[in-house]
């Protein structure tokens, strides 16, 4: 059997007013696999890395990138997965995304690379159809293979943009140890959105955009706001203003949920910040009693690759 073992990073999506637009990638953490191919037909995926996951082949997220992937290919084949490393389901931080976007990107690398990065994407994003409760959103998965800070235009057809990373840019993660499902968090999403609330949202993504292309941190870190999401998620995350209020009072830009939660993330303009941030959020969770994992990283331009 021929195998490859690739890497594919975490990634934190919306970034406040990019809700399923806009993702990027954080490189501290993320998923391990070995993949390979062979003659014949079937899936088997094997889990070795200690975190649990659906027991059945179909529950799995690699399942559906990985069909749609072989569907396209047009040549039957027999893979086998083994995860050897793996985020959390339910960190916010890309677990499922990572998985997909790792299986379809060695698939790819295996095959000699039939399909261009912007195909894996499609591919992979079947995977987060299937956890998020059918929607295919990429704002995760784009980043993880593509690296950087991705924007997502357009949908139908598939129309991404990767954006310059400023220098300096840095960001502090922490996943409390409370669980927060992509499909939860998105049913307690508004059905309609007030027309003065969307002209604010439109505003902030496009000084997001335009802090990002210019390389102004402080307008990336005002713009970084968000008032169609986080009103009706925050209640998930136990104090999360007054975390707000702690990080931004110590040099973060700006301060959201990370995804569909219940992980946050604060943007800084430097590495030391960063880590100052990162224990602030720490100590918060601690002192209500809730275990948490915290990283920090600048923002990289790398995305999946094959491991080292």
């Amino acid at each position: 059997m021929k195998s490859i073992r690739v890497f594919a990073p975490a990634s934190v999506a919306n970034l406040g007013c990019g809700f399923d637009v806009m993702g990027m990638v954080m490189d501290a953490v993320g998923d391990l696999m070995c993949v390979g191919i062979d003659e014949g037909l079937g899936l088997d995926i094997e889990n070795r890395s200690g975190v649990p996951l659906p027991a059945n082949v179909e529950d799995n997220v690699i399942t559906p990138a990985i069909m749609a992937f072989l569907a396209s290919y047009g040549k039957p084949m027999k893979v086998k997965v083994i995860i050897e490393s793996k985020i959390h389901p339910g960190s916010g931080i890309g677990s499922s995304a990572a998985s997909s976007s790792a299986a379809v990107f060695a698939l790819n690398e295996l095959l000699g690379k039939p399909f261009s990065i912007e195909k894996l994407v499609e591919f992979a994003m079947e995977g987060e159809k299937l956890i998020s409760g059918g929607v295919a959103h990429a704002d995760n998965v784009a980043p993880c293979l593509m690296g950087g800070v991705v924007l997502i235009r357009g949908y139908k057809p598939l129309d991404m943009i990767k954006l310059p990373v400023p220098p300096g840019f840095h960001c502090s993660v922490a996943h409390p140890d409370i669980m927060v499902s992509t499909k939860m968090a998105r049913e307690v999403m508004p059905k309609e959105i007030p027309v003065r609330d969307a002209v604010r949202q439109w505003g902030n993504v496009g000084g997001l955009v335009a802090g990002l292309t210019l390389g102004d941190i402080d307008l990336v870190g005002r713009s970084m706001v968000d008032i169609v999401a986080e009103p009706c998620r925050k209640s998930f995350i136990p104090g999360f203003e007054i975390l707000r209020d702690k990080v931004l009072k110590d040099g973060a830009l700006a301060m959201n949920i990370a995804g569909s939660g219940p992980s946050v993330f604060a943007l800084s303009k430097d590495d030391a910040t960063a880590v100052k941030v990162a224990e602030i959020m720490k100590e918060h969770f601690a002192f209500l009693g809730i275990d948490s994992r915290v990283y920090t990283a600048s923002v990289s331009d790398r995305g999946a690759r094959v491991a080292e």
